[in-house]
């Protein structure tokens, strides 16, 4: 039996079990068991050579945005309107069957976006090029989910149970669980408030369903068997996603206004270019990206070309924004000067711990080394003389 054929069946048994006080152990077991599963089913075949037509792209710019959907929902023509790159579009299906990349220039910044081909349900288990769509994706800062308005919840709820199936998390945060194996001294299982959906005796199952019997466990939240099965996992993926509902111009304002209410949603027509600058808007929000000038002593700051920091990527300090300009350049810095909005006042005295804030000015302040190797050099001779003069006197 293969492994698609065993979770099927696993499912099969969890859909035929009662869900209750006395099953609840059982279905545990049984989340465990498709985790895995899963898991395995995403592991590369062995001694696969790894040939064949190349789909990843290389990084490029700021950020990186994944465009991902079902198959002609308008997902070609949304980059070739924010980019200007063409990807093949058509009112058939499967269209784009590469990863077709664009550049969007955008707040003084370069941002990546991945024209993805269409997921199909089933994605997870191999089907279409599902696996390597997901991959892509997974290397993503953000995806944007882009969705048929006239068919928008069906599509949603596949598109994201698909994703869930290969541990991508959209829109979640990491359970706040501890987690760590040992090798001796049992499990021992705590937590800072009371649990409910999971106890000492199913934490205890589901490790021993992984083969781990010693383990240290700490809840910090009032978390579910599935948050548990995640951090045991640990190869979870958590990312926004923003859902973009397209072809609003072929359904009704009722429908244009409940989908544009619901959350992490935003609403366009592609045909109509409407809504498309704050899509812009969105993404950049949430991407989370930030832009620090360089001004250079004694004169103007550059606003050309910013230092583009990012808090999920490396973090906005000052020393992040060295390191990325040189990562030798740290050890140099006496001090900065910041102008902006992390500023108490102009100009603001700031060590390597500042955190910057978007569109910050920084001027950094080296130390004198000069001055530190002639002192160097100074004392050195002085040594050097007294060194010589006692030889001269021992000689004598």
């Amino acid at each position: 039996m293969g492994i698609i054929e065993k979770i099927k069946e696993i499912e099969a048994e969890m859909a035929r079990t009662q869900k209750n006080k006395a099953t609840e152990y059982h279905l545990g077991q049984l989340k465990a068991k498709i985790a895995k599963l899963r898991t395995q089913l995403l592991e590369p075949p062995k001694g696969s050579s790894g040939g064949g037509e190349g789909f990843e792209v290389t990084k490029f710019g700021h950020g990186r945005v994944a465009l991902i959907g079902f198959p002609s929902v308008g997902k070609s023509t949304l980059l070739t309107m924010l980019t200007g790159t063409h990807s093949e579009s058509a009112s058939y299906e499967f269209t784009t069957l590469t990863c077709i990349p664009g550049i969007i220039h955008y707040n003084d910044t370069k941002i990546q976006l991945l024209d993805l081909p269409g997921i199909i349900e089933g994605a997870s288990e191999g089907k279409g090029r599902g696996r390597q769509v997901i991959a892509v994706a997974k290397s993503s800062d953000i995806v944007l989910m882009v969705l048929d308005a006239s068919k928008s919840e069906g599509h949603r709820q596949i598109l994201t149970r698909e994703l869930e199936a290969v541990g991508l998390r959209l829109n979640k945060r990491p359970p706040q669980i501890y987690f760590k194996k040992k090798k001796t001294g049992g499990i021992s299982f705590n937590s800072t408030l009371p649990l409910t959906h999971v106890d000492e005796k199913l934490c205890y199952q589901i490790l021993h369903e992984y083969k781990i019997h010693n383990a240290e466990i700490l809840f910090r939240e009032d978390a579910t068997v599935d948050d548990l099965i995640d951090v045991i996992e640990g190869n979870r993926k958590y990312m926004k996603c923003i859902y973009v509902y397209n072809k609003i111009d072929v359904v009704g304002i009722d429908d244009v206004d409940r989908l544009a209410r619901q959350p992490n949603s935003v609403v366009i027509s592609c045909n109509l270019k409407l809504n498309l600058d704050r899509l812009l808007s969105r993404m950049w929000d949430e991407m989370g990206l930030v832009r620090v000038y360089t001004k250079p002593q004694g004169q103007q700051p550059d606003f050309s070309d910013p230092v583009v920091l990012s808090a999920d990527r490396g973090g906005c300090s000052v020393e992040d924004f060295c390191n990325h300009i040189h990562r030798s350049l740290v050890k140099d810095v006496k001090y900065v000067l910041v102008w902006g909005i992390s500023a108490r006042h102009y100009p603001q005295h700031c060590g390597l711990s500042h955190v910057l804030r978007d569109e910050d000015v920084v001027q950094i302040v080296k130390k004198k080394v000069w001055i530190e190797t002639l002192y160097l050099v100074f004392y050195s001779l002085i040594h050097l003389y007294i060194i010589y003069h006692e030889f001269v006197i021992i000689g004598d």
